[in-house]
């Protein structure tokens, strides 16, 4: 079965960088589409990015730009490069394959907090 662990989160000042890391078991990792997602309180999870087996990516226009994702398919690892962090950029971020639902499994997630 699926498991998902990010890590990488934390707290840091608007202008600040962080790089999250996304750990996949239980998933042909190599061929699956990845996402990362965010979510505050009493908001629907969102995406942010995603990036296909072939490294071909997507943003939401409200972190175009600032954030980079990129994937290690020997390591079955997907990357969230996040740099000139905002406060709005506050959630908890999670990584899963691309199109997943609120009905599917989904990680632990990691906190990102930015504030000064």
């Amino acid at each position: 079965q699926a498991q998902l662990v990010e890590s990488g989160g934390g707290l840091v000042q608007p202008g600040g960088s962080l790089r999250l890391s996304c750990a996949a078991s239980g998933i042909i990792f190599s061929i699956t589409t990845m996402g990362w997602y965010r979510q505050t309180p009493g908001k629907r999870r969102e995406l942010v990015a995603r990036i296909t087996s072939g490294g071909s990516t997507i943003y939401a226009d409200s972190v175009k730009g600032r954030f980079t994702t990129s994937r290690d398919n020997a390591k079955n690892m997907s990357y969230l490069q996040m740099n000139s962090l905002k406060p709005e950029d506050t959630a908890v971020y999670y990584c899963n394959k691309f199109g997943a639902g609120e009905g599917d499994y989904w990680g632990q997630g990691t906190q990102v907090t930015v504030s000064s």
